[in-house]
């Protein structure tokens, strides 16, 4: 019989806010980099970089035996992954840290709604009337009609659904496959899914850029383990909440470090929109932890 570890909340808030600090650095890394690599350039070579970290998980790989299936569902992930990570690295160069930062709270959203869609979960009213918060949250951060609307903000929009639809595919391979075979095969089927698109631009980065980039690679692996390390320490209605600080960072980090203006409407908007997955998150630990979805927030490179 399976024993589950106590909850050391303590633990899961440290993790966490760790967490939330190494995915700002990847934020401010790629932002620091600028229009000197292009955008799928950079996620490309993040991945590309990132696969050294994937030799513990060799032998999980060759003993997994994975059927047609589930190699056609890695495929999957790995194309709306990859289409994803593109936009962010687009949306990153183009428009505010904070605006990236609170409309990435969106993909926890749109699984949501993906599970009802595809994989048959129940939408009770008080889980719809979250998600229109939620919406209603993306609407005061883009005010349409009252300020200009970016490329870099449809950008975002995109890339939170194809953010969904990945998690989603994670939801089901999870359950069959160990986790490690999870991870290692979306940072393989991303790497493929960017290459192409790498080298249709390419331009050959400097040293530095190069040596920036694997950092990028290693705070992300460094947020993504330390996240996971969070969730094994506490309930997700621990943890969410804590997940707010990555906007404070990010509204920090763009007025002290990049010069950007304090928009007080994206970070109403961004917290109308957290304030709605955590409410998500606390209704579906009181309803039941199995067969509902979970909540996937941070930045997702």
């Amino acid at each position: 019989m399976v024993t589950r570890s106590p909850a050391r909340p303590l633990a899961g808030i440290f993790w966490m806010l760790v967490t939330g600090m190494c995915f700002i650095a990847v934020t401010a890394l790629v932002k620091y980099m600028g229009a000197r690599v292009p955008p799928v350039e950079m996620a490309f070579l993040r991945y590309l970089l990132g696969l050294v970290f994937l030799f513990p998980a060799i032998g999980a790989l060759r003993e997994a035996h994975l059927t047609p299936r589930q190699w056609r569902l890695f495929g999957v992930r790995g194309l709306l992954h990859g289409v994803a990570v593109m936009l962010w690295f687009y949306a990153m160069v183009r428009i505010p840290i904070a605006d990236v930062t609170a409309m990435n709270y969106l993909s926890p959203v749109y699984v949501t709604i993906g599970a009802a869609l595809f994989l048959g979960e129940k939408l009770a009213f008080r889980r719809i009337a979250a998600v229109v918060v939620a919406l209603l949250g993306a609407f005061i951060i883009l005010r349409p009609g009252f300020r200009e609307v970016s490329s870099g903000h449809l950008a975002m929009l995109i890339a939170a659904v194809a953010f969904g639809g990945s998690y989603l595919t994670a939801k089901i391979m999870a359950d069959e496959v160990k986790p490690s075979v999870v991870v290692a095969m979306l940072s393989i089927f991303v790497t493929m899914v960017l290459a192409p698109f790498a080298v249709a631009q390419w331009v050959t980065p400097a040293l530095p850029d190069l040596m920036l980039l694997f950092c990028v690679a290693c705070f992300a692996t460094a947020g993504h383990y330390t996240m996971t390390l969070a969730f094994a320490a506490a309930p997700l209605t621990v943890t969410q909440p804590v997940t707010f600080t990555q906007l404070v960072w990010a509204v920090l980090l763009g007025y002290l470090v990049f010069d950007e203006a304090v928009d007080i409407w994206v970070i109403a908007g961004g917290l109308t929109i957290l304030a709605s997955v955590v409410f998500i998150t606390w209704r579906e630990a009181m309803v039941r932890r199995q067969n509902t979805t979970p909540a996937v927030n941070a930045t997702k490179v």
